[in-house]
């Protein structure tokens, strides 16, 4: 276990290690996980943090009181409304997809829904540019793009967008089996 402290550094910040990244470390600690995993698990849990694999990546969890669920829940609703608006400017937006923020702007002028969406996005900020300068930059926060060609701005959806969209599904299947009950 040759990496603990870089996997924690990124971890215990939110973030993922994705397999398929555009960084060549963090691909390296993809495969140090994947080699390894319950000795790292072993090792996390025993100072507090749960590791967990998804669909080529890793991430920490941990149980949380009430109060952080209901946080969690608030942010949730809110990146319910950002991968809904990504799905509508390119329903193949996933893992893998590379995308330019002037794509997205571009089609603005001809998406009469994607326009409509925008607007229910970051309302504090005004102009569509700003709000996927926002967009953008949370993503990449988060870990769910990363910039893959600085030259022209080209970003890509690495594997750790499964995670939102794992948690949505679980959302609209909840909601589905409530409904018929």
């Amino acid at each position: 276990m040759r990496y603990t402290k870089e996997i924690f550094d990124i971890l215990s910040k939110g973030g993922f290690i994705s397999q398929n990244s555009v960084s060549q470390q963090q691909s390296n600690l993809y495969d140090a996980i994947e080699d390894d995993f319950q000795q790292y698990q072993d090792y996390y849990k025993g100072i507090g943090f749960l590791l967990e694999g998804g669909n080529g990546y890793y991430y920490f969890s941990r149980s949380e009181n009430k109060t952080e669920l209901a946080d969690k829940i608030q942010r949730m609703a809110e990146w319910i409304d950002r991968i809904d608006f990504l799905k509508t400017f390119n329903t193949a937006f996933g893992s893998g997809f590379t995308f330019r923020k002037s794509n997205i702007l571009e089609q603005f002028s001809s998406d009469i829904e994607l326009k409509e969406k925008a607007h229910h996005l970051y309302t504090d900020l005004k102009t569509n540019d700003e709000k996927m300068d926002k967009l953008i930059s949370d993503l990449q926060r988060q870990g769910f793009v990363e910039l893959q060609d600085e030259l022209d701005s080209t970003f890509k959806v690495t594997a750790a967008f499964h995670y939102i969209e794992e948690l949505i599904d679980c959302l609209t299947i909840i909601e589905t089996e409530t409904e018929q009950a």
